[in-house]
């Protein structure tokens, strides 16, 4: 008691100094704490750009499609028809993308008679909400799979997915429990989605405050706790034993090259590893784009060619 109230009224020089130190940690505490949650708050609700194409127009005469998401509502994306029953590939864009930065590449795959659909993931795009780095967008991913699956012009039992960081781990994680799926492209992908927000705090210049890495992934885990027995994907990898897989690594990107290189290393056969020397697809300049949309046009060709099924 006697600790307590010379605390509380401190008389003694030490008790001052301990009373002063207790408070500025109490500030400290509360302002990293509130510094994190902005920024975290930032990097799950980017900024949203809404490209918007006029379909009856637009060169491969693509059409509005919309799908419904058990528990989350509905997404709007464009589907390119390329040859009756030829399979479809579906783009997955990454962070701070959209479907509309997709375009060239979608041009690339329906010019080689494939069917592509692209839609945007939950904070991007047209569609609200915040990311979840790829537990959410995993459901949006398979809503979509469940809306192709009802067409009559596409091959129902063959898929092909291309998916960069968020878009990469939706795409491996339902690739690894769907058999309609048979080949995958992933460029720039993680672990845990943890890992990009800690990429995130790190990229902001914050991550040097003391606690701004730790608070903003409590926040994030306790913002998807629904999520909290989700495996790594390093995990769910066997699941893929079947799958044709591309894993795609940029040198300006280390720490995803990093992790991209240790679930190829981890992934069963057949697989295949690109280093690229730089990466992002949707800013990448025009010849550097034309050559990365060449290799996954070739990837998919090879491995889920748009006429005859492949023998298994």
């Amino acid at each position: 008691m006697g600790l307590i109230s010379e605390l509380r009224y401190p008389t003694k020089w030490y008790a001052k100094l301990l009373a002063i130190i207790l408070a500025l940690s109490f500030f400290a505490l509360l302002a990293s704490a509130t510094i994190s949650g902005f920024l975290l708050y930032r990097i799950v609700s980017p900024p949203r750009s809404r490209p918007e194409i006029i379909t009856k127009d637009f060169p491969g005469h693509p059409e509005d499609f919309s799908f419904s998401v058990p528990g989350i509502g509905r997404r709007e994306g464009w589907f390119f028809p390329g040859l009756r029953g030829a399979p479809t590939i579906i783009l997955c864009h990454g962070y701070r993308s959209s479907r509309g930065e997709l375009l060239t590449l979608v041009t690339a795959l329906q010019e080689n008679q494939f069917n592509v659909l692209v839609f945007d993931f939950a904070a991007h795009g047209s569609s609200p909400g915040f990311t979840t780095f790829g537990f959410r967008e995993t459901k949006e991913l398979r809503g979509a799979l469940a809306a192709l699956v009802q067409r009559d012009d596409v091959d129902r039992e063959r898929f092909g997915l291309w998916g960069a960081n968020l878009g990469g781990y939706a795409a491996v994680v339902a690739a690894s429990a769907d058999s309609r799926v048979r080949v995958i492209a992933v460029d720039s992908v993680y672990e845990r989605p943890a890992q990009m927000v800690s990429l995130e705090v790190s990229r902001s210049g914050l991550a040097a405050l003391p606690l701004i890495g730790g608070w903003a992934e409590v926040g994030f885990q306790w913002m998807n706790r629904p999520y909290r027995h989700e495996p790594p994907l390093s995990q769910r990898l066997s699941g893929l034993a079947a799958v044709s897989k591309l894993f795609i690594l940029s040198s300006d990107e280390p720490e995803l090259a990093q992790s991209t290189r240790e679930l190829f290393v981890r992934a069963p056969e057949p697989r295949e590893q690109v280093l690229l020397p730089r990466g992002n697809y949707a800013v990448m300049i025009d010849e550097d784009k034309r050559s990365y949309e060449n290799r996954i046009a070739s990837f998919f060709l090879l491995h889920l060619p748009p006429a005859g099924r492949p023998h298994r």
